[in-house]
């Protein structure tokens, strides 16, 4: 028969596996909440206290770990981009415009855009990168 504390250990696994296939930063949370409701549940083996203590925990994970752990990411990430492909000169392989676009990296495609009030840069065009927002570059005509 399972112990209460298996029982978290297993809902903590699953999290974890889930937030490999979904990299969301959510499901970290429910694991995080689960390890812990199952070192407590060692010590303290009663049902209720410890599913609810699970339910709080998943709560105060989201509201205050997920902010922290999307500051680290997003610095990192940010970061790694900046210095790989800010000012690089890629060539567009669709028609850019300020709704739709794409470019060519390192033989990959990426989703592209001009900021407002620029004109629309035509396909088979360099340009040189001057942002992005998360997997879309804003590019300007070189």
């Amino acid at each position: 028969m399972l112990e209460i504390w298996m029982i978290y250990v297993i809902i903590s696994i699953i999290a974890l596996v889930l937030e490999i296939f979904i990299p969301t930063l959510f499901c970290i949370n429910f694991a995080f909440a689960g390890i812990v409701t199952a070192i407590v549940s060692v010590f303290w083996g009663t049902f209720y206290p410890l599913l609810w203590l699970f339910l709080i925990l998943s709560c105060v994970s989201v509201v205050f770990i997920k902010p922290i752990l999307q500051k680290l990411l997003k610095k990192e990430t940010n970061a790694d981009f900046n210095s790989q492909y800010m000012g690089k000169v890629v060539k567009t392989i669709d028609v850019v415009s300020t709704d739709k676009g794409a470019v060519t990296v390192y033989d990959e495609r990426w989703e592209a855009r001009v900021k407002e009030g620029c004109e629309d840069i035509p396909a088979d065009c360099d340009v040189k990168i001057i942002g992005n927002d998360s997997l879309v570059l804003y590019v300007e005509r070189v």
